[in-house]
Formats: structure tokens, sequence, C-alpha cells
């Protein structure tokens, strides 16, 4: 009997990975994809600052808005109605991809479009996105430039004979690359694609994924300024009754984020029964938008001026009460009406409004607890706890919070995997028909 044992050239070596010198073509293609990306981001933003400033100041300018300094009025009903019918019309005769807050589409394109994205969604939906957060909708940017940097990356991707894997690469790179310039958080949002996006965690997707946000934090000083966004200078004391306290902020973020989550898809399915078509949904949805500014114009728009109140303390406890009751609200409503905007900015708002009041009982700085809501409430509801405790690093500069991040994220990711079968972004992508099973990885009909 004779043996015969393959030659070393018909039988690869083996190594810890496959990825080929292939990957570096991706990653040159990334220095094009992030910096896109981060343009887009920086259009996006001016665009969002130009409607604004068009809905209610009747002015053509680019200067950050703050809903505070608008006195609630008829107006103030009328233009998130009107914002809400502009959507419908968008949406019904443009593109229906512009419906929704972005990721849970990003993550159908990958799936099941094969990582090709259309040339007008990536017109479309920054314009609607725009035109929805400008007229007063309770969203972040967020979502909208994942889908909108994930865009360019697909059609850039879509000008060369790529693989589908390559093709995902690209359009993950440009949304990470998006997320990077809004928020200034690379690592995050290399973490993000790979806990929401890429369904793998290989060298040959997370190589030019890094590129691009790296390309991206580059450009951010030029085109948004540097520096952490909301910086944070306080001091606290970590000890086991902190991080208890931690603990207990994580539980219950865990718990309002599935109540959350449960109210939106009720909603949905609210609006799934009117007798009339979808494209009028956000406008209903500007009408809930309208009368809740009428009690506190806060409430509307991305926020960020809250965010800012909530992590130097600068706000009063009644006021947050009551923004966090309307927020959540109007946010439920005008989302579930198909309208275009991001989650992320308003769980912001609602976990650090929470964490606020919370921590008017407990001891330690309430900025502390402010932003441990954050992070919980973001890792917990789209499932994403490493994301959620490097995105408040990066968003403050506060490096010594790890560990309490750590512990207030894991208690709310903990609270929503043993609640819900599915988190509020795939939720949306189960009811169309596709089920994600991200033990394996795998897309099931």
């Amino acid at each position: 009997m004779s043996y015969h044992q393959p030659s070393p050239r018909s039988t690869p070596a083996p190594g810890d990975f496959s990825t080929d010198y292939r990957v570096l073509i991706l990653v040159a293609m990334a220095f094009i994809v992030g910096t896109g990306g981060a343009f887009a981001a920086w259009f996006l933003i001016k665009l969002i600052a130009l409607a604004s400033n068009l809905a209610w100041f009747h002015r053509f300018s680019v200067e950050d808005v703050s809903y505070a300094s608008i006195k609630p009025g008829i107006m103030m009903l009328i233009v998130p109605v009107l914002g809400g019918l502009i959507i419908g019309l968008i949406a019904r005769y443009g593109s229906e991809k512009i419906r929704g807050h972005g990721i849970p589409e990003a993550i159908e394109a990958i799936l099941i479009g094969g990582s090709r994205m259309q040339p007008k969604v990536a017109i479309l939906k920054p314009l609607s996105s725009a035109i929805a957060i400008g007229t007063g909708g309770p969203f972040g940017a967020e979502g909208p430039i994942i889908m909108t940097g994930g865009a360019i990356g697909s059609l850039f991707a879509q000008c060369f004979h790529l693989s589908a894997a390559e093709r995902k690469t690209l359009l993950v790179a440009g949304a990470a690359a998006g997320m990077t310039a809004i928020f200034g958080t690379p690592i995050a949002a290399v973490l993000l694609a790979v806990e929401l996006l890429l369904f793998e965690w290989k060298p040959r997707s997370l190589i030019p994924v890094m590129v691009a946000a790296a390309v991206a934090i580059a450009w951010r000083p030029l085109l948004m300024g540097d520096g952490p966004l909301f910086p944070l200078f306080f001091k606290h004391d970590l000890s086991l009754l902190t991080l208890a306290m931690c603990a207990v902020v994580g539980l219950t973020m865990g718990l309002l984020s599935g109540l959350l989550t449960s109210l939106l898809y009720a909603a949905e399915d609210l609006f799934a029964r009117l007798p009339l078509h979808w494209m009028w949904w956000p406008a209903l949805g500007g009408v809930a938008i309208g009368l809740g500014g009428m009690v506190e114009p806060r409430a509307m728009g991305v926020g960020y001026d809250v965010i800012h109140d909530l992590l130097n303390n600068t706000i009063d406890a009644h006021a947050v009460l009551l923004l966090v009751v309307i927020k959540s609200i109007i946010w439920i409503v005008a989302l579930a009406s198909g309208t275009s905007g991001g989650v992320l900015a308003p769980l912001l708002i609602i976990g650090g409004s929470v964490g606020f009041l919370e921590g008017q009982y407990f001891a330690g700085p309430v900025e502390l607890w402010s932003l441990l809501g954050m992070a919980a409430m973001m890792g917990g509801t789209m499932r994403s706890p490493l994301t959620g405790i490097i995105f408040a690093v990066e968003l403050t500069g506060k490096v010594e919070l790890l560990v309490p991040l750590l512990v207030a994220t894991g208690c709310s990711y903990s609270v929503t995997v043993l609640l819900l079968k599915r988190s509020i972004l795939t939720e949306k992508i189960a009811r169309r028909g596709q089920h994600i099973t991200r033990d394996q990885c795998k897309l099931t009909r």
C-alpha cells in the first residue's frame, strides 16, 4: 500500500487566518471611502442645521439651533406635519429605503442585497433625514449617516469587480467613517461595525474598517472640530457600593429598553391598522411631535444641547422628568410612523435623563449616573455593549470610567437579551420575514 502525501504547493500552509494580499486593495479603497464618509457626515450636519433654520427661523443659515429658544405656538404643530408630508412623498415616489432609522436597512443590504445600495439612497436618505430632524423630529443623525456612509462605500465598491464580502467591507467602512466623523469616536465606530454590521471578526473586513475610521477622525478637526464632543472633568470614588449602584442603573436601563422596544413596535402595529396609505403616516407622526413640542420644545430635534446639560448637571430635575416623558412619547410615535431618523441620540437622552434622575438619590456626581445611563441604554437597546462602553469613554474622555461602564452596560445587556428575543434593530428586520441568528451569524427566512 502506498501513501501519497500532498505536495506543499497543492496544500496551503496552515495559519490563523485566510486573509491574502487582496486586503491591501481594500485598504487603499478604504482611504477614499473613509474620506467620503467624513464629508458626508459634515454635509448631513450642515443640512440638518439649514433645514432647522429655514423651518423655524426663516433664515438661510447653517448655525446650530436650540429648540429651547422656540416659543410654543401654532407653527409648532404645523411645521412637523409639513415635514412629515414631505418625507412621505419622498419615500413613496423616491425610495422606500429612506423610511426608518438606517441601521436595519444597512443590515438588510448586507445580508439580503449583496451589499449593494442604490445611488438615490445616498442622496435621498440625508435629504429626508435633514427634513425630518430639521422640522422637529426627535431623532439623531447617526442612523442616517451610517446608511449614507454605507451607500457611499457600496456605490464605490460597485465600480469594481469585487466579491459580496468585499463590497460589505467597504459598505461598513463608509458607515464607520460617518459615525466617527459625527461623534469623534473611531474605536466605538469599529466596534459597532463588528457587533452590528460585519457579522464576522476577520482581518479581511476589520482592517479596512479600521483604516476608514482612522481616516475619518483625521478629517474631523477640519470638518467638525477636535477633542471629545462632551468633555467631562468630575471625580468619583470607585467602591463596592458605587459598583452596586452602577448595576442598579444598568438593570433599570435594561428594563426601560425592553419597555421602549415593545412600545415602539406596538405603535407600528397600530399604524399598520390605519385605513391610510403609509405615505401619510409621517404626517400623523408630525402631529405627535408638534403636540409634544408645545409642552416641551427641547424634546424636539437631535438634542445635543440636552445631552450637554445632562452631562454637566446644568438642568433642573423636574425639567428632566418632563423632558424624558415627552421625548419618549414623540420618539416612539414618530419613529413608528415610518419617517427618517436615527435612534442613538434619543436613546442617549432617554437613558441619560433616567440616570440623571437616579443620580438625585445616589452618592457621587450626578454627571456619572447620566453618563452610565446613556451607555447602558445604548448598549442594551442596540445589543452592542462593547460599543456602548467605548462610545461613552471617547465621547467624554473619561477613561477611568471603564469599570463602572462595564458593570452598568453589562447589566443592561443581560436584561435585554433575556427579556427580548430581538433588539430594536433586528425586530424590524424580523417583521419583514428575515430572522437573524447572531449566535451563528446567519439569516433565516
